[in-house]
């Protein structure tokens, strides 16, 4: 997925965000509003967002001196999610159906996403995961999706954030736990989850656990390590969360599988749907830029 012009302000707003978060020198907030200035204005928009969004936290590290500004956030975040997972986790065992139930609690995990808003209440994480139980969910792509995950013997699932990997724990625990690699960051990038929290959260006690070798927010496979991109080619099904993943991942050719919130107005667009829908869609439905869409007009599907 290429950057559209209306990802810019979501540029400066994350940047700011991050600038105030670690420091209060008002001096620092205006060099980094200049220098993320300066990169949107030479950036390729042929490329996908997260690669702006990695340099963007590369250069708020090195203005602020701090190495990971979220932090705080995250360990809060999976500290929270923790207390939930006992009721979740109950909730997906005393359900009709326990797969789609667990599916769903994925996807509503993935509200916690602090790249698209940095304050997050605890209350609105309880009201996404009413809203993602109910809310209409493609049936044809959780019968896809249900079938893939019987059928592969190498399952690569590619996480996104701290806290919301409690909640890919729930479906995680619904797979063949053997036939499972989780993916995570190699190094802290918003609040995108690294194999500390992997650890924290007691992932790396049900599967096997590995980082990419690179600090997107996303999976940017030119930058990632040779040994994770070997994986990811082997790999029978690929289960991608949240946006980053979708913006890097959505134009390549491979049996993936997204799970996400649609969270803002350029993503819900390219998806075709609306702002909050809860997603899960295989990469042969999906939007691609280039290909007109009779109800959108810039969209379409393949």
């Amino acid at each position: 997925m290429k950057t559209y012009f209306d990802c810019m302000p979501c540029f400066i707003r994350q940047a700011l965000d991050a600038a105030r978060m670690v420091t209060d020198d008002e001096q620092i907030h205006e060099q980094v509003l200049r220098e993320v200035l300066r990169l949107a204005s030479n950036m390729d928009m042929r490329q996908s967002p997260p690669l702006m969004g990695q340099q963007i936290h590369h250069l708020i590290r090195k203005l602020t001196g701090v190495h990971d500004p979220y932090l705080e956030m995250k360990d809060r975040f999976n500290k929270l999610a923790l207390e939930m997972y006992p009721e979740l986790k109950e909730r997906v065992e005393t359900s009709i159906d326990p797969f789609e139930t667990a599916v769903r609690l994925a996807i509503a995990g993935n509200i916690i996403d602090l790249g698209v808003k940095t304050e997050l209440a605890e209350s609105e994480i309880e009201k996404t995961i009413a809203q993602s139980l109910t809310d209409p969910l493609d049936t044809e792509a959780m019968k896809e999706f249900r079938n893939a995950t019987t059928q592969a013997k190498d399952i690569l699932y590619i996480g996104d954030n701290a806290g919301e990997i409690v909640f890919d724990r729930l479906l995680i625990e619904q797979l063949p736990c053997e036939n499972i690699t989780f993916v995570v960051k190699t190094g802290p990038i918003i609040n995108d989850a690294t194999m500390e929290d992997a650890q924290i959260v007691g992932l790396t006690d049900i599967v096997n656990v590995i980082d990419n070798g690179s600090d997107a927010p996303g999976t940017i496979l030119e930058s990632c390590s040779q040994d994770f991109r070997r994986r990811f080619n082997e790999a029978d099904l690929v289960i991608a969360k949240g946006q980053g993943n979708y913006e890097t991942l959505s134009n390549v050719n491979k049996n993936i599988f997204f799970l996400l919130k649609a969270k803002c107005p350029v993503l819900a667009e390219h998806l075709g749907c609306e702002i909050g829908t809860v997603v899960l869609r295989r990469q042969s439905n999906i939007y691609l830029e280039g290909v007109k869409n009779e109800n959108k007009g810039i969209f379409g599907k393949v």
